[in-house]
C-alpha cells in the first residue's frame, strides 16, 4: 500500500507547474509545426508525429535541466530511453485520440479540414497526466535509478 506523504505532496505542486510551463513551450513546438506541416499538405498523422517529436526534444531538455532538477548532471542514457518509452506511448494514445476525433469534430462543428486541431488540444490535455505521473514515477524518480540512488 502506498503512503501518503505530505512533504512529498507539497514539493509536488511546484514540480508539477514547472512541468506545466515546460509542456506548454513543447506543445506550443508541437502546434506550431503541427500546422505548418498540415499546410504543406502531410496527412495528419505524419505530421502529428513529427511535430509531436519535436515537442519531445524540447520537453526532455527542459524537464532534465529544470522540472526535475533534482536529477540535474545525473541524466543517463538510460534516463533518456525511459522518457523516449513513455513519450512514445504518450504518442501512440495521443495519435488515437487524434485519429478517433479528427473527422466526428469536423463532422460535428462543419469544419472541414480543421478537425485536426480541436481533436489535438483534447488529445494533448489526455496524454498531459499520463506524461506526467510516468515521467515522475519512472523516469524522473531518484529512487527507483540505482545511477542516482548510490550517490
Amino acid at each position: 500500500m502506498a503512503k501518503f506523504n505530505l512533504k512529498e505532496q507539497q514539493e509536488s505542486i511546484p514540480q508539477f507547474i514547472r512541468f506545466l510551463i515546460v509542456g506548454t513551450s513543447g506543445t506550443l513546438i508541437d502546434f506550431l509545426i503541427l500546422i505548418i506541416l498540415k499546410n504543406f499538405g502531410f496527412h495528419t498523422l505524419t505530421a502529428n508525429a513529427i511535430s509531436f517529436s519535436a515537442g519531445l526534444v524540447n520537453n526532455y531538455y527542459w524537464n532534465s535541466h529544470w522540472t526535475y532538477k533534482d536529477t540535474f548532471g545525473k541524466r543517463s542514457l538510460d534516463q533518456f530511453l525511459k522518457f523516449a518509452v513513455v513519450s512514445l506511448l504518450g504518442l501512440g494514445f495521443n495519435s488515437y485520440i487524434l485519429f478517433l476525433l479528427e473527422t466526428p469534430i469536423e463532422k460535428l462543428l462543419g469544419i472541414p479540414g480543421l478537425g485536426y486541431l480541436p481533436a489535438k488540444v483534447i488529445a494533448t490535455a489526455v496524454v498531459l497526466f499520463w506524461n506526467y505521473l510516468a515521467n515522475r514515477k519512472w523516469t524522473f524518480n531518484s529512487s527507483n535509478n540505482p545511477l542516482i540512488k548510490g550517490e
